[in-house]
């Protein structure tokens, strides 16, 4: 099914695509940096969203190319800190926020240094520093280290290059103000061109995303592997982005979105939330800031609506799934008849079960509403078992409820194992059934697989004791007999039909209703070991006087039983030793049956 993040994402395109305030740059303006790629493309607009392992969400206009501009900033900024250290760097350009607009003339710092390296006069002092080396030419090497947060070839347009540099008057005139305060080193116009051909790299908004997640995944591009910049760098050129990166929005972008950005004239916006994800806006029209108007609202949106702020999302993002798999591998502890065992064998993998743990922020949830959303369509319920998750944000209990909705609209359910109700917000209405313990909620499914797809007699309310499978190996006059030696006995919820510690009792033949079979383990914690229903027997077979009940075996609703004693048995042996011999075959033969069962089921789980 579609994912829910995806659903979303739509939703705020559809919703900001509204928004008509705002221009593109145009050539020749005093205020510009460059002519923008395509007029005709004010309409464009498109989000992309990359988490730190490489998937990727997109929806409009992700796959059109236009030019990094100012985006360009940070990544040059992070090649020159590599090449050069950070002293050497500092010494050129300072990490304090201007408040000012990107084009300012930002010059009178400690030296003559520019505030920082995301307004101009700093991108043209970071790019005086990035040098050819071995045969390849600063643009060259530009363009290569790009390539590596974008995980594909990129390169400079020299249409927009040539375009910028006709128009680059007031950057002129810094290079060389940065020059004669011995800031730029060598031929300012150099440095101006290698700024400007940085400038004109085309990327997509896609690439946008994957260079933000980068940046999120420590300098790792999340796909290729490559690591683009060390993670030294990246917490320097990510601090400076948080302060600096929106120019003189910068304050107002913190408080409201809470996230290391970038923005540049050709539309495009970049964001990250470290550990996490990387997020990229692209739509050229800007507002007076030099930020693009939707991708600033998408941004805020996203960010409050996803509870991204770093405030909210300070812990490193990673899977939320513990374990993933369907009921056939992992069934409940409840005994089947052989019908039912062979139906739940057939059709166990229409059931999933998917174990939580860690924190649902963003990273976790996007994790879990994407295995969920990528399950075959054939699992026809979905099992959330949250009993080991820390902290539940709003965002997940969000996308969980959008989840129910899809797979309600085709056909499917969800199932929750939330013994606390911390997931009932998300369920206000109460229709999705919730379970203490994973066991009892696979035993509903299971429950469910059989009334869709089990054999006629699969599930049965009740069986008559001459009917029970442990007697079958007899014929029905030996059944019947054995029947006549029993008494039958009445529980109600939550009665302790046996009680560990107890004498042997007899054999107990369930008529109707389940019985829980609990157990106290070496540490005194009580584990539940199975749930018996109709047709099944259980009781403490050993007949040695000395031998205690193990086991704790209490009703679960209503119970009907009929008691085949242990004085009933020492009787059947001495008047009739040969049918004495017959039941007791008739009974290990189930047993072995329900152990072999069990044994597989606990080799399933020991799997997981």
């Amino acid at each position: 099914m579609q994912s829910p993040i995806l659903e979303y994402l739509r939703r705020v395109h559809a919703d900001l695509a509204r928004l008509e305030e705002g221009a593109p740059y145009s050539a020749g303006r005093t205020d510009a940096l460059a002519a923008p790629d395509d007029t005709d493309a004010a309409g464009d607009f498109g989000i992309a969203l990359a988490t730190v392992d490489g998937y990727v969400y997109e929806v409009g206009a992700t796959a059109k190319e236009f030019s990094l501009h100012s985006i360009s900033k940070p990544l040059s900024y992070g090649l020159a800190l590599t090449d050069h250290g950070f002293d050497a760097v500092d010494a050129k350009v300072d990490v304090e926020p201007s408040g000012e607009a990107f084009h300012e003339l930002s010059f009178g710092g400690a030296g003559g240094r520019p505030a920082n390296a995301m307004i101009n006069a700093g991108a043209l002092a970071v790019a005086s520093l990035l040098k050819g080396s071995g045969g390849r030419s600063a643009i060259r090497r530009i363009e290569e280290h790009y390539s590596l947060f974008a995980g594909r070839p990129l390169g400079s347009n020299g249409r927009v290059f040539r375009t910028e540099l006709a128009n680059s008057d007031r950057n002129h005139g810094l290079a060389y103000l940065l020059s004669s305060a011995g800031v730029i080193d060598g031929d300012p116009t150099r440095a101006l061109e290698t700024y400007l051909r940085q400038c004109a790299i085309q990327v997509t908004c896609r690439d946008l995303a994957m260079m933000a997640a980068t940046l999120a995944n420590g300098g790792t591009n999340p796909v290729t592997g490559a690591e683009a910049l060390g993670l030294d760098a990246v917490e320097r050129v990510l601090s400076v982005m948080m302060t600096s990166g929106m120019y003189d929005d910068a304050g107002d972008w913190v408080a409201s979105v809470g996230m290391p950005a970038k923005s540049g004239v050709g539309g495009g916006i970049i964001a990250v939330l470290p550990g996490q994800a990387g997020l990229a806006v692209y739509s050229p029209p800007l507002d007076r800031h030099g930020n693009s108007v939707r991708g600033v609202a998408t941004c805020r949106r996203i960010s409050r609506d996803m509870e991204m702020h770093f405030v909210r999302s300070a812990r490193a993002g990673q899977s939320a799934i513990r374990s993933s798999g369907t009921i056939d591998r992992e069934p409940s502890t409840t005994r089947r008849t052989e019908e039912a065992a062979a139906a739940l064998a057939e059709h166990g993998h229409r059931a999933a079960v998917v174990r939580l743990t860690g924190d649902l922020f963003f990273a976790g949830t996007e994790s879990v509403v994407r295995e969920l959303s990528g399950l075959p369509r054939e699992v026809e319920w979905i099992i959330v078992d949250v009993r080991d998750v820390d902290e539940i944000s709003r965002l997940a209990t969000m996308m969980l409820a959008e989840l129910r909705r899809g797979l309600a609209e085709q056909g499917r359910a969800l199932v929750l194992v939330d013994p606390d109700g911390r997931l009932d917000p998300a369920f206000a209405d109460g229709e999705v059934p919730r379970f203490a313990t994973r066991d009892r909620a696979v035993a509903h499914c299971e429950d469910l697989l059989l009334e869709r797809y089990g054999a006629a007699g699969a599930r049965p309310d009740s069986v008559p004791v001459v009917a029970s499978p442990a007697l079958a190996l007899l014929g029905d006059t030996d059944t019947r007999r054995i029947a006549a030696l029993m008494e039958r006995h009445s529980f109600a919820d939550g009665d302790v039909v046996r009680r560990v510690g107890q004498r042997f009792g007899g054999v107990f033949f369930i008529l109707s209703g389940a019985v829980g079979i609990t157990a106290v383990d070496a540490d005194g914690t009580r584990v539940r070991l199975s749930t018996l229903t109709a047709g099944m027997t259980f009781g403490d077979l050993a007949l040695g006087d000395d031998d205690r009940q193990e086991t704790t075996a209490k009703a679960e609703g209503r119970v009907e039983v009929m008691v085949l004693r242990a004085d009933a048995i020492e009787d059947l042996e001495r008047d009739d030793p040969a049918l004495a011999v017959q039941l007791w075959r008739a009974l290990a033969r189930d047993a072995y049956f329900r152990m072999d069962l069990d044994a597989r089921s606990e080799a399933a789980r020991m799997r997981r």
